[in-house]
């Protein structure tokens, strides 16, 4: 199995697809060849469009799905993200993902087979590595060499097209693993350098790893470290940040939701993938704050201000002397009855 950093950073893994309870106890070999599709492509090119025909002309019953195609080009971190927080919600498959900007270089074309039991295929240069580990880890790893599994005439450029596309269809449609090319230590592989949050007493030091196109930052903490760095810390907490460009320490709200602040009020949450991240309630954090990716964010907890200091002790103020009362007439009365 996979271990060290990836693993260390994104703890959490799934040995099952997430599904409904009424969904859960379908067999999953009742279910057609899936594969899905993620890269940096974008919409205007018919890059991803003649991804999905490669795929259908190999395997004709696989189910596609397009993750994404609208990575920030080049992206390898951004790419590994998205795949990392899509990978437990898709059907165990075969999930092909490509930004490689050392496409048609000497990095290799990889099949990583993980203890979920689904392939990941694209480039070797970290992309793959947090969602196999989220998977449970990995428990083969083979080059793409074998000629017969991909397309006649391999491009320098888009080996989308060419190499990782046809793989993944085979996949999908039943081939073994290991008739792709020779087996790869694991340990090999190329990991991704994902920032690693600080924790300390009451102080948590992570970084934005994505900027989301609402304005939301994700950051490199998950919510594990938060509580492990604010221990006790609950919904509706205030605390203390401080990010991006902004000068000095800001007050916000450790927040369940958006709508459990004002319109306007920054917060800071957790996400739908477990993940610690600065938002503002209908507005942008990422404008509000001024940050970038790879901006460092300080959380901690917001310290109650000290009591007001008191003055010296005053003695209590002299009583004016009582004034003098008229003697009581004697009782019983005296003198003559009537």
């Amino acid at each position: 199995m996979l271990t060290g950093r990836t693993i260390e950073a994104m703890a959490r893994t799934y040995g099952d697809t997430v599904t409904t309870p009424a969904a859960a106890g379908s067999s999953s070999r009742l279910h057609p060849p899936f594969v899905s599709l993620l890269s940096d492509f974008g919409d205007r090119d018919p890059s991803a469009g003649i991804m999905r025909a490669v795929v259908s002309r190999i395997c004709p019953t696989a189910r596609i799905v397009d993750i994404s195609h609208g990575i920030d080009k080049f992206s390898v971190r951004d790419g590994a993200l998205l795949l990392w927080s899509a990978a437990p919600y898709l059907p165990v498959g075969a999930h092909v993902a490509v930004v490689d900007p050392g496409v048609g270089t000497a990095r290799e074309g990889i099949a990583i087979r993980t203890s979920r039991g689904d392939y990941l295929v694209g480039p070797d240069n970290g992309l793959l590595m947090p969602a196999a580990a989220r998977l449970g880890g990995i428990t083969a790893a083979h080059s793409l060499e074998e000629p017969r599994y991909a397309l006649p005439d391999v491009s320098s450029s888009f080996h989308g097209r060419d190499v990782f596309a046809p793989a993944g269809a085979h996949l999908a449609a039943g081939i073994a693993i290991e008739d792709l090319g020779r087996a790869i230590d694991p340990r090999q592989l190329v990991e991704l350098e994902w920032p690693r949050p600080e924790i300390r007493p009451d102080h948590l030091r992570t970084q934005a790893i994505y900027l989301d196109s609402f304005g939301n930052v994700k950051l490199s903490a998950l919510t594990d470290d938060l509580e492990a760095a604010l221990p006790g810390v609950h919904f509706g907490d205030r605390l203390l940040l401080r990010a991006g460009s902004t000068a000095g320490d800001r007050i916000v709200t450790f927040a369940r939701t958006f709508g459990d602040v004002p319109q306007g009020s920054p917060l800071v949450t957790a996400d739908s993938y477990g993940r610690v991240a600065l938002s503002v309630h209908q507005g942008s954090a990422v404008q509000e704050f001024g940050i970038e990716l790879d901006s460092v964010i300080d959380i901690g907890r917001q310290v109650a201000p000290p009591p007001p200091p008191r003055g010296p002790a005053r003695a209590p103020a002299p009583r004016p002397p009582a004034s003098p009362r008229p003697p009581a007439p004697p009782w019983p009365p005296t003198g003559p009855r009537p």
